[in-house]
């Protein structure tokens, strides 16, 4: 899957050390001095002493700050009841903001003593919410809510505990009957059901209750005389138990009080219970309390550091239960304070994004540990600016901020809320009216957040840009944007000293500006050009004319409005007098869309590039020999060129191409003979014209964003150099249709992509630098690709999504807030459901009298949000909907759509109607009610407004990198690929640590670098470590990813594989089960990981002894990799093996002798007789033909009365666990050449002794002694997953 494509994390690095017992430091010891600086970061342990605890061990990393410690005193099951405490080392306290490094005297076995502090008015608050917190800890309510950083996961429910405590236990009872829904062709007759994709345990322990009511009193806050006695606040309570009792939070602790409801009377109680901490007199005031709170600590302290971290963006779920809504006054504070949630930990209270994103930015980066902090401070203020513009954003669309222009019309009206900017996506004053009006108003903030990414890749100093995200939410595109500092002071004519605030009739330039954006322009290939303003003036610009540059009052350089970074896509623009190349139009270009923004993506020009360095290298080298030959020189090297060749490829390699062109650079450079050096310029001159360079004297390939752009007016428009830059640009877009859309075609045809949802396949589209607006270009290509079946379905299935999102988007804009749940059910009835009218109530309100009155007044000034009177919402049916789909689907993809209803649609490309509902829930934030959902019935409508049970935003940011981690896991990537596991493990471990180090413990980097590890793990024979490893990486996926997205669905492959390695048979069932049903629930059955899924279920059902559901599993697969990887491919091949394997097991000789023949036959044709794998065969076909004649002979006695006996029992073997591990290996691709069992055992030693013995590897069941060398066809060593 892309392995290059990744994303980002927070929260100090798991102190799962901790928990699990078992102290693995993440190979922060393994040294690798040649390659890289490995950061020193020392690990040891410190004792604690809390009051009430024995004293116990924690370890420490020298990088850490104290505050983690904190942290972790908060987490652990017998001190996380404080909050309010300092910790001291010989009686000194502690800086909490010191790193563990700079506290003197503090080394391995010191003891840490845990002081009780007295409490501030904040304190106790803080102390208050913490204990709240820890009573709702193992609710799901917040990951279904989509607050507070948290996700669901399911791995531990699936496999009935975790994993790595089941190795403890042996001998698990195997049962194997796959549940009935997931069985090869019972997911095409009915939908797939939905329940099981949130499975609850059998066990589900009942909900604990510790407590009924704990909120702040209505006596708050304390008046000034009880004040003077240190009262900070004051608590209700009501105990499970039916008691009531009132609180006070003093200096000294917590204490009961004689008030009532009714009465004020804050004298301590008798007894008072007086506690340092809240719990420890609720423990005391009330028994059930008590037991269940140890409980419920238990279950939270139970469960893997993984569930509970939070993840460092938010992700939602787009279905989910109906949750009770209990009181919770804290909630209900935060709600309506204009407090900011936590906001209030922070000094100075709302924080000054812009500053903490820019000072982050200038940190220093000369060295790794610099460059490590700086990264972790950008990643984490990044995500907590996502978070607070998310939230801000919400508030926005639901009227919960005021506009700074509140007598403009709504569309015009901007807010600020929390320090941060926000704007709606509409067209205001007309400023896109030559682009496309409201259309293109909704597309540049997602063009200038492309920008914002670039710029802030290229990461020049001394040039900023502004924190952005852009969010859909309700129907409305919002940009939330951090604030230049003074900008609102002066009008934006003033501030602006470069670029154009009317798309080019005032233009301004500035010489600083100048030199940081050629800077940059020169890595994004932007071309330094002049243009001309109203007074006819040229003005020199280093970017497309709307990008302004401001400098802000902290005299900081900032540009903002990147929407035109990169240059146009002149087949989506019909300009005047521009012919395209004859490929273009006879695939229809150019095709006008609704907005003139279309632009290039930068992965498509840095291809484009590439390719023309390519071109201008290969044909220098060309005529650098002609002219050789022809002067006969000697120091050039000669190529002996096969005619053959020349012909077939017309261009030699790539390196011996560089080489002949570095040698005549340094003929030039070393200044030999006149003529050489004039010939050579001139083999320069014509290269350089023949790749359509800029400059003839040298390769350069650079685009001027302003081309073709309308209002623009170019010097000299005639001139050879403009035309250049025009046909460059012209020439980048065909580039994209006869290079990139039929590269990409080939990725799929080759599997190096396989696309399983919408999601997938724009990722893989965009790699390739395609943008989505070609989809349905290449949609009708892959129609005519019958082996690419399944990336059409999904490729058709996201244009109709999209299509029906943007009618969504317009849709819900006139909503009233009254009718929301109404209208989105209503339009889920349209678009999905059998019924051919589906009926919706309007909800009464509003047909209330009291609105009419209303009417007269000025509409103009009211918010968008005010709901109008219509009710068009309700004149939707299935009819009008699906026309308007299809009309949509012509005009922004160009793609026809023939079928005129859902159930059309769904039977023409075999999909079920759960699918298309996943995907529009997750295109449009809908989460619906996690029931079954009847879409066959004609008479009754499938959604009712119960079943919307929220709506959230959809949100698109930047993802900060950790630069240095990428490197060293691409390093590690090459080193596997040649062959030299230890150093890639070392490399790839580091990786680990460094990103840990960056994002903190979640990120989807982080879950594929752990995939790796367990890979590497696994081949070098430590199965243990992998499991372990892997079951961090399924866990992680499901959280940041999201349960049943298609890398979570890999993760679950791959863990199934190791837990059968390591003997947990049933458990890697359901796994694969699992595996099966999430990828049935994405993509359906047609699908090529379906037959990898199938094959591994078959072969461990094979195993046990299930033969007759193994065989339905295997000839799954084999029915499905014939479809996808051709009757020839050596896949089919092992498919064949596999089903004539059981069928013989199962006395079925004469079909498995059928099916083995087919296997000899590839092998024969492929690989030829001599071959290895060809001679297994053969073996294999002369012991299944002896077996079918010894049966034949006996039933030819029986038959002819010779023999009483009946028939003997035929011989079967079950096979060995250790055949059916290598027969898994070879499935998924895990197959090691270059490396004996004896480099292995040496790599272990070598490995064990350097982690010192922090670890025993336990190898239980050394079952795969020796790693199969199996011959290079099947392999080409692939660690590729």
């Amino acid at each position: 899957m892309g392995d290059e494509h990744v994303e980002k994390g927070e929260l100090e690095a798991t102190k799962e050390k901790e928990e699990g017992g078992e102290k693995t430091d993440e190979c922060s010891t393994c040294k690798n001095d040649q390659e890289v600086v490995f950061i020193q970061d020392l690990g040891f342990n410190v004792k604690v002493a809390a009051p009430g605890v024995e004293p116990f061990d924690i370890q420490v990393s020298s990088m850490e700050l104290v505050q983690e410690i904190h942290q972790l005193l908060m987490d652990r099951e017998d001190t996380c009841h404080r909050t309010c405490f300092s910790l001291q080392l010989d009686g000194i306290t502690l800086d909490n903001f010191a790193e563990l490094k700079t506290v003197e005297g503090l080394k391995e076995g010191s003891l840490i003593k845990v002081v009780e502090e007295p409490y501030t008015m904040r304190e106790a608050r803080i102390h208050v919410r913490h204990v709240r917190d820890l009573l709702k800890s193992v609710e799901p309510s917040d990951a279904y809510n989509g607050v507070d950083c948290a996700s669901l996961s399911f791995l531990n429910t699936v496999t009935a505990g975790d994993i790595m405590e089941k190795r403890r236990v042996r001998s698990d009872p195997v049962d194997c009957t796959p549940p009935e829904f997931i069985l090869p062709g019972n997911a095409v007759d009915k939908d797939i059901p939905l329940l099981p994709l949130h499975p609850t345990s059998r066990d589900q322990p009942a909900k604990l209750n510790c407590i009924k009511v704990m909120t702040p009193s209505g006596w708050n806050p304390p008046p000034g005389y009880r004040k003077l006695h240190g009262d900070l606040l004051y608590l209700q309570v009501v105990t499970m138990e039916d008691k009531h009792y009132h609180i006070t939070a003093s200096t000294r602790g917590f204490y009961v009080n004689h008030s009532t409801e009714e009465e004020f009377n804050p004298k301590p109680a008798n007894p008072s219970y007086l506690s340092h901490s809240l719990i420890e007199l609720l423990n005391q005031v009330s028994t059930t309390f008590k037991r269940n709170f140890a409980l419920l600590q238990k279950r939270r302290t139970s469960r893997h550091p993984y569930e509970r971290v939070p993840t460092p963006y938010q992700i939602y779920s787009w279905i989910g239960p109906q949750l009770e809504h209990n009181i919770d006054t804290i909630r209900a504070e935060d709600a309506f304070s204009s407090k900011l949630g936590y906001e209030e930990h922070i000094p100075g209270q709302t924080r000054d994004w812009n500053e903490e994103l820019q000072t982050t930015r200038e940190l220093p980066r000369k060295n790794l540990p610099e460059r490590l902090l700086r990264e972790r401070a950008i990643f984490k203020v990044h995500s907590d600016f996502v978070s607070a513009a998310t939230r801000g954003a919400m508030a926005v669309i639901d009227g919960n901020v005021m506009a700074i222009n509140p007598g403009e019309e709504a569309k015009m009206q901007m807010f600020i809320w929390n320090n941060i900017f926000f704007s709606l996506g509409f067209d205001v004053k007309d400023h896109y009216k030559d682009l496309g009006g409201d259309a293109a108003a909704f597309v540049a903030p997602r063009n200038d957040l492309q920008g914002v990414k670039v710029y802030n890749a290229v990461d020049l100093e001394g040039l900023f840009t502004l924190g952005t995200v852009v969010l859909d939410y309700r129907g409305y595109r919002v940009t939330a944007q951090s604030i230049i500092p003074g900008i609102l002071e002066r009008e934006q004519e003033q501030s602006v000293v470069y670029g154009s605030i009317d798309f080019g009739k005032t233009i301004v330039t500035h010489s600083k500006y100048l030199d940081l954006l050629q800077k940059a322009g020169n890595q994004l290939k932007i071309l330094p050009h002049k243009v001309v303003n109203e007074k006819l003036e040229e003005v020199e610009l280093c970017s497309s004319v709307e990008c302004k540059g401001i400098i802000g009052n902290d005299g900081r350089h900032y540009i903002l409005d990147l929407l035109r970074t990169f240059p146009p896509d002149v087949n989506f623009l019909k300009v005047e007098g521009v012919d395209l190349s004859k490929e273009a139009t006879a695939l229809g270009f150019p095709v006008e869309h609704r907005h003139k923004l279309s632009c290039l993506r930068q992965e498509l020009i840095d291809a484009f590039v590439e390719s023309r360095y390519m071109m201008f290298i290969k044909c220098a080298a060309v005529q650098l020999q002609q002219l050789t030959i022809r002067k006969n020189i000697p120091e050039v090297p000669m190529i002996e060129k096969k005619e053959k060749d020349a012909e077939k490829e017309g261009e030699m390699e790539e390196d011996e191409a560089k080489r002949i062109v570095e040698s005549m650079t340094d003929s030039i450079t070393s200044g030999e003979k006149q003529d050489m050096e004039d010939s050579t310029k001139e083999i320069v001159r014509k290269a350089a014209t023949a790749v359509g360079s800029l400059k003839e004297t040298e390769f350069d390939i650079r685009f001027n964003p302003d081309v073709f752009s309308p209002g623009v007016v170019h010097p000299d428009v005639s001139g050879d150099a403009y035309k250049r830059q025009c046909q460059l640009v012209k020439d980048a877009a065909d580039f994209l249709l006869t290079v990139q859309i039929p590269a990409f075609i080939r990725d799929c045809l080759d599997h190096s992509t396989a696309p399983m949802d919408g999601a997938t396949l724009a990722d893989a589209i965009h790699n390739r630098g395609i943008n989505m607006r070609y989809l349905g270009k290449i949609t009708g290509m892959l129609m005519k690709v019958p082996q690419l079946e399944y990336v059409y379905t999904i490729a058709a299935t996201e244009l109709v999504m999209r299509a029906a999102k943007h009618i969504f988007t317009a849709y819900l804009q006139g909503l009233d807030m009254l009718s929301l749940a109404c209208a989105v059910s209503h339009f889920l009835n349209c678009l999905l459901s059998s019924c051919p009218a589906p009926n919706t109530t309007v909800p009464d309100q509003l047909n209330s009298k009291k609105r009419s009155r209303n009417r007269s007044r000025n509409k103009a000034k009211q918010s968008p949000l005010t709901p109008t009177d219509s009710v068009e919402w309700a004149m939707l049916t299935p009819k009008l909907l699906w026309a308007q789909i299809r009309t949509e689907c012509k005009a922004y993809f160009d793609w026809e759509l023939v079928q005129d209803s859902c159930e059309a649609f769904v039977e023409a490309l075999q999909i079920t109607k759960v699918m298309v509902l996943r995907s529009f829930s997750m295109k449009t934030g809908i989460q619906i009610l996690l029931r079954e959902y009847n879409f066959e019935n004609k008479q009754q409508q499938t959604f009712t407004d119960e079943d919307i049970v929220n709506m959230y935003p959809i949100v698109k940011h930047i993802s900060p990198r950790a630069t240095d981690a990428y490197n060293f896991y691409t390093t590690g990537q090459n080193k596997i690929q040649q062959g030299f596991l230890k150093d890639g493990y070392e490399l790839i471990s580091e990786a680990l640590n460094l990103l840990n180090n960056v994002y903190g413990a979640m990120h989807p980097e982080i879950a594929q670098c752990l995939r790796m590890l367990a890979r590497l793990n696994y081949i070098m024979g430590d199965h243990v470590e992998a499991l372990s490893c892997q079951q961090k990486a399924v866990l992680m996926s499901e959280r940041v990813n999201g349960l049943e997205h298609p890398y979570t669905i890999t993760e679950y492959t791959h863990l199934a594989l190791y837990c059968f390695a390591n003997t947990q048979v049933s458990t890697a069932l359901k796994l694969l089960y699992r595996a099966r049903y999430l990828a049935l629930l994405v993509c359906g059955e047609n699908h090529p990981e379906l037959a990898l899924i199938d094959s591994n279920i078959g072969l461990i059902l094979h195993a046990v002894g299930e033969y007759d559901i193994s065989l339905r599993f295997l000839e799954k697969a084999l029915a499905l990799n014939q479809k996808y990887h051709g009757a020839k491919s050596l896949k089919v091949a092992v498919s064949y093996h596999l089903v004539a394997r059981t069928q013989s097991c199962m006395g079925d000789f004469r079909s498995a002798l059928t099916n083995e023949k087919e296997t000899f036959t590839i092998y024969k044709t492929q690989l030829g007789d001599e071959h290895e794998k060809t001679k297994e065969s053969g073996e294999c076909l002369r012991h299944l033909t002896q077996q079918a004649v010894v049966l034949q002979k006996k039933m030819n006695e029986i038959y002819q009365g010779k023999s009483k006996t009946g028939l003997p029992p035929i011989q079967i073997q079950p096979p060995s666990m250790g055949s059916v591990l290598d027969m898994l290996n070879i499935i998924n691709g895990i197959l090691f050449v270059q490396i004996s069992q004896q480099d292995i055992e040496n790599f272990k030693k070598d490995y064990e002794q350097r982690q010192t013995g922090t670890k025993k590897i336990e190898s239980e069941v050394e079952l795969s002694k020796d790693i199969e060398e199996l011959s290079s066809t099947l392999d080409q060593a692939s660690v590729q997953s």
